[in-house]
This record gives structure tokens, C-alpha cells and sequence, in this order.
């Protein structure tokens, strides 16, 4: 096979035993040699290579998101998409305006709402959205996935009645004077109106994560870490989708499937494993959820919520039964990737790891928003890593910092706290509760500000340096899977996976030139997947 000779770039390695190069040959998929571009070019450059100009133009290895949902990016593309909506007249506008594409009794279904970004207006009220969509039933996911709206169509179409029982974990939200459902549902309470929603056909959902997986690649990005059986119609059916879409179609984006605890019997049982499958598609961890969010109060802390004195949040499971989960997936020698945001849910959580033996592959501790500090010492462990999203600051703030109060704000998002203790953490988006961009990740981890900001940032002591960031999401995101040998820097042997960049990271005066950075070219296997 001919070799690819990638030439006359700003080539950062992350390898110190060779930071920075100015050449990468690659073959068969693999980084054959690295160095400057007369040394390439002389020992190499024979025989018909091929030689691609980098233009001097920066490159990183090829950038790993740690933690997403595909299917959400895809249900994006395919459903209303609420995203950054900034009031609730244009998120009722928006609703109106797709409600006239959707015939009577279809559902409607969107998601990415998010009321703390209203300049006006709080969360639309029942009869608001009955006003805007009468003739159909309304489905909408906030941002976050933990909190639901409905209108009353909804209620129709699933035939709720007050004396239904709602599934443990959830709540449907009545008004205080008249007793009825508000059209909020939180948690697990989403269930009593999902199993009445119409799943999409096999290929409408094939069709969106292809176009998901494009996407991604598009924003410089090599691998995922994705969590999606529970949206994909279970394990075999999402596990054929990818196979289709990255071993036979060469989609490219290398996927590593989250597999959610109800599908831990079936994955046994087809002979599935931490590692099953090859370098583009691979079985990760087992997805379990240890508590909330913040956004509404959901998220378990160790003390009250500094604005609500009667919520502590809520734990998934009692601790007895979350030592019966976790047990479980250690007997299927599994590793845990766990959601916890509050701080006594990763407490809850690291007591029961301390009690179970390790496995091949790392636990991940999926969020660890708010981490006391006798806590980060737990987290110091070759087997753990901390999945980290820088890009929470600029969705939570300034509001969470009302949540937890002052006394706490400086156990949130601790970052260099983290890495500072050496704990191994790994950057994601999860998107599409944020968006699926990484330079917006870096951005937020190197600033912890909204872009458009002038301020020092949110608990600013806990900024990353622009390596840090970018080591999150190339170094860490490869540790995450233990892939570090395979990936995550750019090194002799290595997967050959980079990311092209318009400017410099390194050498930027100012990190808002991050906002103007566009990803030039996204190489995957050696092979341009993505050029602008």
C-alpha cells in the first residue's frame, strides 16, 4: 500500500519524546515514522508516496469526545430542535411552526430546551402548549434529558390518569391549587408517555446517525464515546446500526458503545465484552445512573440545595441496591461508567468501588460536577478516570452557583483540582445536551466563561491551560478505553488520526481566537475523512 507522507505542519505529538514535528507518515492505518519534513521527505518520499502539503498549518492527534449521546445528535437533525432557544415566546414559536408540519394525532417531539437561558418568560405552561400544538401530542426533552414537557394531548394519547403510578425515580408536576399536571415531568416520570410514542423505523434512525457521524467528523473529531441503546431500539439493534454504518458504509468516526445496564443479561448473552469488536467499533462500559441533574435540583448532595433547603436531591437507587447493580456488572467482569453530578452520589458510588474488585478496563465517573475535596483523593486510581464536560460551566452558570451556594461554589467543575491531584480525566460535549463541538469544549475549560464574555471566569482558580484542555480531549479521551497504546497522541505505530487546524491553539494570544478556529481537515485511519 502506498504511503501518505503529511507534510510541512505545526505537528504538536503530546509525546515528549518528540513534541513537535513538522512531518507524519502514515501506512496501513498506522504512523509509520514522524519527524521533520527534510528527514521524511528524504527516507520516505521514494517509490510513489504521497505527499500532502499541511501548508503549515497546526495539527493534534485526532480529537476524542469521551462522553455523548449520537442518538440525540441525530434526533436533533431529525426532530425540533430547541437548542439555545433564549425565551419562552420563541420556544412557542418554534413549536407552533413545526406543530403545522405534523398532522392530527402525530407526535411532536423535540428536545434541548433549556430555561435559564430565557430573557423572558419561565418553562411554558400546559395550556400554552396546547395553544400552539391543539391537534397533536407534544413530547419535548429539556437540554439536560432529566425534565420533560407535555401538553394535554399527551395526556390523552397515553390515557393518564392522577391515580397512575409513576415509575419510581419520577415526578409529574401538579399545580399546587388545582391539583392537575402542569405538562413538567421529571425523571423517570418520562415513561409514562415514551412507551406511547411511536418508534422510528430502522432506517430513519440509521439515516440521522449517519448524519451525526458526519457531523462529528466534521468538527475535527476521530472517536466518540456514545451512549445510545435506550434510544436505538436496544443493544443488537444499535449495535448493527453502528457495524453498518462504520464497517461496511466506512463512515470513519471510530465508536465506542456505552451499553446501559437493562441490556447487561443480553450483551452476556451474544458474547459481548469490554473491547468486543475492532479499532473502529468497540463494547465499552455499562451505563448506570447514580443521581440527577442540577438543573432541577435532582442532583445528590451531601447537604441541602443552598436554594431550596427541603431538596437534597435524589439518589437512583438506594445504596443496598446500587451495591447489588454494580456487583452485577462486576460479575460479567464489566467496567462501570457512572453518571454523578451532586457530591454524594460520587460518594455513594466510591464506596461501593472500594468494596468490589477491579476489572481489565477503567470505571469512568461520568460528569463529577461537584467533588469535595476529600473525595478527589478516591478518584487518584489507575482504574478510574473522571469523564469530564468542560462546556457545563457555560450551561450551569451563573444559576448553579444559587444551587449550591458560595460555600461549595469552589468544589464545582474543579478541573485543575482534579488533574492537579492526578486524577485521569477524559473531555466530552455530552451533546446534545451541549453541542457537539470540541474547540467550544476546549474554549470553555480554558476560560470557563460564555463565549461573548469579558469576565475571568467562573471559579477561575480551576481554568486549564490551553495543553490541558487539548490533552482532555486527545490523551485523556484514549485512556478512557484503554486505548492509550493505540491512540491519543501521535507516535510511531499509533492509530493515524489528526486533526487539522485553521490557528495555531498554542500560540494564540487571546483563547476567544478559539472561537474563530475552523477544523481544516480531520484525518481517520490515515485516510482525509473531512477537508473544508
Amino acid at each position: 500500500m502506498t504511503k501518505t507522507i503529511y507534510t510541512n505542519g505545526n505537528i504538536y505529538t503530546l509525546d515528549a519524546a518528540q513534541p513537535l514535528v513538522e512531518a507524519v507518515v502514515v501506512e496501513k492505518g498506522r504512523i509509520v515514522d514522524i519527524g521533520s519534513h527534510q528527514e521524511m521527505n528524504l527516507q520516505w518520499g521514494r517509490n510513489g508516496s504521497n505527499i500532502i502539503d499541511l501548508q503549515g498549518k497546526m495539527v493534534t492527534p485526532g480529537l476524542i469526545d469521551s462522553h455523548l449521546h449520537l442518538s440525540g445528535v441525530a434526533f436533533n437533525i431529525l426532530d425540533l430542535d430547541l437548542t439555545g432557544v433564549k425565551s419562552k415566546s420563541e420556544m412557542l414559536n418554534k413549536i407552533r411552526e413545526k406543530a403545522k408540519t405534523v398532522a392530527p394525532g402525530k407526535w411532536l417531539v423535540g428536545m434541548g430546551w433549556d430555561e435559564n437561558l430565557f430573557s423572558e418568560g419561565t418553562i411554558p405552561t400546559i395550556e400554552e402548549l396546547d395553544h400552539v400544538a391543539p391537534h397533536c401530542p407534544v413530547y419535548l426533552k429539556r437540554i439536560c434529558h432529566h425534565a420533560f414537557l407535555i401538553n394535554s394531548k399527551s395526556l390523552e394519547m397515553c390515557r393518564y390518569h392522577p391515580a397512575d403510578v409513576v415509575p419510581v425515580g419520577g415526578t409529574v408536576v401538579l399545580d399546587p391549587i388545582t391539583k392537575k399536571p402542569t405538562g413538567l415531568l421529571l425523571e423517570s416520570a418520562s415513561q409514562l408517555i415514551t412507551k406511547y410514542i411511536p418508534e422510528r423505523t430502522y432506517q430513519e434512525l440509521n439515516n440521522g446517525l449517519k448524519q451525526a457521524m458526519q457531523f462529528a467528523v466534521k468538527k475535527g473529531l476521530t472517536s466518540v464515546h456514545t451512549n445510545d441503546p435506550a434510544y436505538l431500539g436496544g443493544l443488537d439493534s444499535t449495535y448493527k446500526m453502528y457495524d453498518e454504518l462504520i464497517n461496511h458504509e466506512g463512515q470513519g468516526l471510530r465508536c465506542n458503545l456505552l451499553i446501559d445496564y437493562p441490556y447487561l443479561t443480553q450483551l452476556k448473552e451474544r458474547g459481548m465484552y469490554a473491547g468486543y469488536g475492532n479499532e473502529k467499533l468497540q463494547i465499552g462500559a455499562i451505563k448506570i445512573f447514580a443521581d440527577g441533574a442540577f438543573g432541577r435540583r435532582t442532583a445528590l448532595l451531601s447537604e441541602p440545595y443552598h436554594d431550596d433547603p427541603s431538596k437534597i436531591g435524589d439518589a437512583m437507587y438506594d445504596q443496598e441496591t446500587l451495591y447489588k447493580v454494580v456487583k452485577e456488572i462486576r460479575e460479567h467482569s464489566m467496567p462501570l461508567a457512572v453518571h454523578t453530578i451532586g457530591d454524594r452520589a460520587l460518594e455513594n458510588v466510591l464506596d461501593i468501588l472500594d468494596q468490589l474488585p477491579k476489572v481489565e478496563y477503567r470505571d469512568r465517573i461520568i460528569h463529577t460536577s461537584l467533588v469535595r475535596n476529600d473525595l478527589v483523593q478516591r478518584l487518584v486510581e489507575p482504574s478510574r478516570i473522571a469523564d469530564i464536560q468542560p462546556r457545563f460551566v457555560v450551561g450551569d452558570y451563573p444559576w448553579v452557583k444559587e444551587r449550591v451556594g458560595e460555600k461549595r461554589e469552589h468544589y464545582l467543575y474543579a478541573w485543575r483540582t482534579l488533574l492537579g491531584a492526578g486524577v485521569l480525566c477524559a473531555g466530552g460535549s455530552d451533546a446534545p445536551v451541549e453541542p457537539l463541538d470540541p474547540l467550544l469544549g476546549i474554549h470553555a475549560a480554558v476560560t470557563r466563561r460564555t463565549p461573548g464574555d469579558s469576565h475571568e471566569g467562573w471559579n477561575a482558580k480551576e481554568k486549564l491551560s490551553m495543553l490541558e484542555a487539548v490533552k482532555l480531549f486527545t490523551v485523556g479521551g484514549a485512556f478512557a478505553t484503554n486505548e492509550e497504546n493505540k491512540k491519543g497522541t501521535i507516535s510511531r505505530g499509533k492509530l493515524a488520526d489528526l486533526t487539522v487546524y485553521s490557528n495555531n491553539l498554542f500560540t494564540m494570544e487571546n483563547p476567544d481566537e478559539l472561537l474563530q478556529t475552523e477544523i481544516e481537515m480531520t484525518i481517520i485511519d490515515g485516510e482525509i475523512k473531512y477537508q473544508k
